[in-house]
């Protein structure tokens, strides 16, 4: 049966798109079941992130990729004619590279984020869970996983952090062996502070302190990962506390000068303390790395490792795309031979069919007092003519067409092969 798939991503649409075209998790079923009821798919797992929607549908026939983003439209309430110009289509085999290639996180925003499998597989079990799924996308998708977990555990796809929040925890990882009995103390309460924040939980960190020049925003982020929350004032009462400083503010003066991180570094009784400073203009005074025990890294050092890091994971693209190759061709062949399973039953069947009707003649041979010899001579003959009968024709006429192809396809298949002269 054909497969499509039917998208936005960020690729191809602004945020103003895709945030139209996005379903919510607790309404996915109910959009499943709708485009399944109304007849524009047999089989359908919807992937909708912030970056993507994504429909990827088993149907009766092409045509019916107007069906489907007609249907998109319609649910979302956007003309078919804005939403066509944003939308992408693939089917069959670029559907299964086109799933496979997002599941390893070769089609994201960053290339390589690990975050894309969870989200695929979540929405494949949201599928599994409305009985939206069938045969065809339950192999297409767990093709999909055992493609992508191949291209994570072979590869370096993953290894290399490219983002400036991922950069900072992955610093702070290295200098600390093991961050859960650490603190961190992050200024700032913007988006990459709280991805930095969302990063070091994710990784098991002891303690999280978010300091803020608004106190309401940084207890709004406190709060969502079970933080404390400050004042930029009291940063020289919990600096001391911190084994991880990392700073993401709009100021335009430095907030951690040198005399304070001396003063902390002392009441540490000289623990190390990792600062990372991603704001500019620079929240940390440079001098500060004068200070020992104190590691001040800024952003520029931190960007000089996500270039390294981005080529990194570009030379493992490389190597995941010809994996992803291997997983098409793998699947294509699981379903070719899936279209030939009925045939091969109807073959064994025809078969039987012969066999009980050459063994009912022998049964009667034998009950007229035919010799067994005489009985089996002639259920062997039958049997051989009957199941030579239509291979011998085909031969024929493949020969009398001189269609050499057809000829060697049938020596292939039946197992003979023209003895050559010496």
């Amino acid at each position: 049966m054909p497969l499509i798939t039917v998208g936005v991503n960020h690729k191809t649409a602004p945020v103003s798109i895709r945030e139209r075209v996005a379903f919510a998790p607790e309404k996915m079923i109910d959009a499943l079941s709708s485009l399944i009821s109304e007849k524009k798919a047999n089989e359908a797992v919807i992937v909708s992130t912030c970056n993507r929607t994504e429909l990827y549908c088993s149907v009766e026939d092409f045509s019916m990729v107007d069906d489907v983003i007609a249907w998109l439209g319609q649910y979302h309430g956007i003309a078919l004619s804005e939403l066509k110009q944003y939308c992408y289509t693939h089917t069959n085999d670029d559907s299964v590279r086109h799933i496979m290639r997002v599941a390893s996180g070769l089609d994201s925003l960053i290339l390589g984020e690990p975050q894309i499998l969870g989200q695929v597989k979540s929405a494949y079990a949201v599928s599994q869970e409305g009985s939206c799924i069938g045969p065809e996308l339950e192999s297409l998708f767990q093709r999909a996983f055992s493609v992508a977990k191949r291209v994570r555990t072979d590869t370096a796809i993953g290894e290399n952090p490219v983002s400036i929040a991922f950069a900072a925890v992955s610093l702070a990882q290295r200098i600390f062996a093991d961050i859960r009995n650490s603190t961190a103390l992050l200024i700032g309460a913007g988006q990459t502070i709280e991805l930095v924040a969302r990063h070091l939980k994710e990784n098991g960190i002891k303690r999280i302190i978010v300091a803020n020049r608004t106190l309401a925003r940084a207890e709004a982020l406190a709060n969502e990962l079970n933080a404390e929350a400050i004042m930029l004032g009291e940063i020289g009462d919990y600096l001391s506390q911190a084994d991880i400083v990392i700073s993401s503010t709009a100021s335009q003066l430095p907030i951690i000068g040198k005399g304070m991180v001396e003063r902390a570094t002392s009441q540490r009784r000289h623990s190390p303390m990792l600062l990372i400073d991603i704001a500019v203009p620079r929240d940390i005074e440079p001098e500060v790395e004068e200070v020992n025990d104190a590691y001040l890294y800024t952003v520029d050092d931190l960007h000089s490792v996500i270039e390294e890091n981005v080529r990194a994971r570009q030379d493992a693209a490389k190597a995941a795309e010809e994996m992803i190759e291997e997983g098409v061709n793998s699947y294509r062949r699981v379903v070719e031979s899936r279209k030939v399973s009925d045939l091969i039953v109807t073959f064994r069947k025809s078969a039987e069919l012969i066999k009980n009707a050459e063994l009912e003649k022998a049964l009667k041979g034998l009950e007229r007092g035919q010799s067994p010899e005489q009985v089996l001579n002639k259920l062997a003959h039958g049997l051989m003519n009957k199941l030579i009968h239509s291979p011998t024709r085909y031969l024929r006429d493949a020969g009398a067409d001189a269609d050499q192809n057809a000829l060697t396809i049938a020596s292939n298949v039946l197992g003979i092969y023209e003895e050559k002269d010496n």
